[in-house]
């Protein structure tokens, strides 16, 4: 009985023991976990091109550990409404102009994290193949936003068909309109109808995007374009509370490849330019 008493006191012994081994010991599992979780960050995107670059860059991310959901819009209102309100975590279809706009509007303070591509503006028609036969009271349509309003009006005055008070650049308005030697009759429209009333207008003035969905090549089809040098560059964008977080920053470092600058030239032809 003594042996027997003595036996499971040495085993008592050895279990404490254990239990107070060495405080420096590294915790048996949960930080491991916590490190390898995967991360699920949500996009909004309109469907060409910034889906589609997105797409293409999914892979790598789920390498890294986070899962990109792509939702895509067919309007430039509601993908800011959702980062603001926290249901998308970023988004990718607008540029730095139209933003300031909207956060202006509607009270919110997105910000632009990095620029990655340009869509080079361009004003297309059904009814003429040069812009010199545009006629006298022809029909003219252009987007009903305020900053592309005024992209469109300064593109307009660019290619000598309008002219505009002095200074007022994108900022402009229909009320700016100084000269209109033809008499145009500019129409402003909702910008995803833009390519869609092609044929009830003589003009449309269409950003790249929305081109690009109607299968127009702006390139080819385009009877004049914005060059290189406009500051309309597409943004990523997202809140204050999570524009450093390590997944949008792994969303950065992804979209700012060489591989993705060769992506975009290659599918695109040059209607979309890198700008990074």
């Amino acid at each position: 009985m003594k042996k027997l008493f003595t036996f499971v006191l040495s085993i008592s012994l050895i279990a404490v023991l254990a239990a107070c081994g060495d405080k420096n010991a590294a915790p048996a599992t949960p930080a491991a976990e916590g490190a390898s979780k995967e991360v699920t960050l949500k996009i909004g995107a309109s469907a060409v091109p910034h889906a589609e670059i997105l797409n293409f860059i999914k892979p790598k991310l789920k390498e890294q550990g986070v899962i990109l959901e792509v939702k895509e819009f067919s309007d430039y209102v509601q993908p800011n409404i959702q980062v603001f309100e926290k249901q998308l975590d970023a988004n990718f279809f607008q540029h730095l102009p139209y933003l300031e706009a909207q956060n202006a509007d509607r009270k919110m303070n997105l910000e632009s994290i990095v620029g990655v591509h340009l869509e080079p503006f361009g004003a297309y028609s059904k009814k003429i193949t040069n812009i010199k036969d545009l006629a006298d009271g022809a029909t003219v349509a252009v987007p009903n936003d305020p900053s592309n309003a005024g992209r469109a009006l300064a593109l307009l005055e660019k290619n000598g068909l309008i002219k505009l008070k002095d200074g007022v650049g994108i900022k402009a308005t229909l009320k700016d309109i100084v000269d209109n030697p033809k008499k145009l009759k500019i129409n402003e429209l909702d910008a995803a109808m833009l390519p869609r009333t092609l044929a009830d207008v003589d003009l449309s003035l269409i950003n790249t995007n929305y081109a690009l969905q109607a299968n127009l090549v702006p390139t080819k089809d385009a009877l004049f374009i914005e060059d290189k040098n406009s500051p309309y560059t597409n943004i990523i964008v997202a809140r204050p509370d999570n524009k450093d977080s390590a997944a949008i920053k792994k969303l950065i470092a992804a979209l700012t490849t060489p591989e993705v600058k060769t992506f975009i030239e290659d599918k695109y032809k040059g209607s979309i330019i890198p700008s990074f």
